[in-house]
């Protein structure tokens, strides 16, 4: 690597590092805690999952999981339900309040930016930004 590519490295590994930190800082109304937002996103991708199943995936306790899941139920984010292969078990899945919970908190990173992005930076600051974006990605592909 010669030096040149080594400074910008250094300066894009602090640059992003700085921007990754600050967008992971930012509040989200209706913010989950970790556990929350980890067992609302897994029910989310997997489908309906009992608390025991959901538990193993997270590898958390049994009791953990089940006062994740008090709180997202009693916050409308999942509902219980029988399960429709064993009817002795309950199932938790997703409520729409839940996937909405999930879509805003993926969308809030990229709102903060935009609305950094339009306060802080000319239109030619703006087109260099979008003119690197692909650089980014095609070195996070090439690493």
């Amino acid at each position: 690597m010669t030096e040149d590519a080594h400074s910008v490295a250094a300066r894009l590994l602090l640059s992003v590092g700085a921007l990754v930190r600050r967008l992971r800082q930012l509040s989200v109304v209706g913010e989950l805690s970790m556990p929350e937002r980890s067992a609302l996103a897994r029910l989310d991708r997997c489908g309906p999952a009992t608390s025991a199943a959901l538990a193993r995936q997270e590898q958390i306790s049994p009791q953990s999981m089940g006062t994740t899941l008090a709180a997202l139920e009693e916050r409308g984010l999942i509902k219980r339900s029988r399960d429709p292969d064993d009817g002795r078990q309950i199932v938790m899945a997703v409520t729409e309040a839940g996937a909405e919970v999930l879509r805003a908190g993926r969308d809030a990173p990229a709102q903060a930016l935009a609305a950094a992005l339009t306060a802080s930076f000319s239109p030619s600051e703006l087109r260099d930004l979008a003119r690197a974006a692909p650089l980014i990605e095609r070195l996070a592909g090439a690493i």
